[in-house]
């Protein structure tokens, strides 16, 4: 399972910015895709997540600024992101968590998935 995220950058405070997650190989089934972000000397937080059915959660300090959603013909996850503020900048990461057959063990199991980090940096 490969995630390839994109759509980060520099913004002002009070703009947007919408990431891309796309995700290939192979998955038997995917539980959730969603983001989660490091700011430097922090932990890696959740900021989103939404499920295959399209039930998303979002986190208290995003809420009504941020909104995820998916694609599921695009094997693709959104995260759009407005109003941003100097506390949003992090390093976000995309997530899926899927069921997976793992050669080497001829098991099917449950697992995440992360992908390259994009950075979001907010002036203020």
């Amino acid at each position: 399972v490969q995630l390839q995220a994109c759509g980060g950058g520099l913004v002002q405070a009070g703009g947007p910015l919408r990431l891309s997650c796309v995700q290939s190989g192979n998955i038997n089934a995917v539980t959730s895709m969603g983001w989660y972000r490091q700011a430097p000397g922090k932990e890696r937080e959740l900021v989103a997540t939404i499920t295959r059915a399209g039930s998303a959660t979002v986190v208290d300090s995003v809420k009504g600024r941020f909104t995820i959603s998916r694609d599921n013909a695009k094997n693709t996850v959104y995260l759009q992101m407005n109003d941003l503020k100097p506390e949003d900048t992090a390093a976000y990461y995309c997530n899926l968590r899927g069921w997976k057959y793992f050669e080497d063990l001829d098991i099917t199991k449950q697992a995440d998935f992360w992908g390259q980090g994009t950075q979001v940096t907010v002036s203020s």
